[in-house]
């Protein structure tokens, strides 16, 4: 059975953080819009979908 060494651990974890492809400040901003819009996008869909689906069993049912 292998011994845990918490300072071994640390030090192979900072060198793979050192190997991590940070986005720029830019990109994230970016990113965070393009995320905003979408749910934006997808709530109205989604309002709208069920508008019409309400519309229709409103319709069919004859409440």
């Amino acid at each position: 059975m292998m011994a845990f060494s918490p300072f071994k651990f640390l030090q192979e974890v900072r060198s793979e953080t050192a190997k991590v492809t940070w986005p720029s400040r830019r990109e994230v901003t970016i990113t965070t819009i393009m995320v905003f819009i979408m749910v934006a996008l997808a709530s109205i869909f989604f309002f709208a979908a069920d508008q019409v689906i309400r519309i229709l069993i409103t319709f069919v049912l004859g409440v």
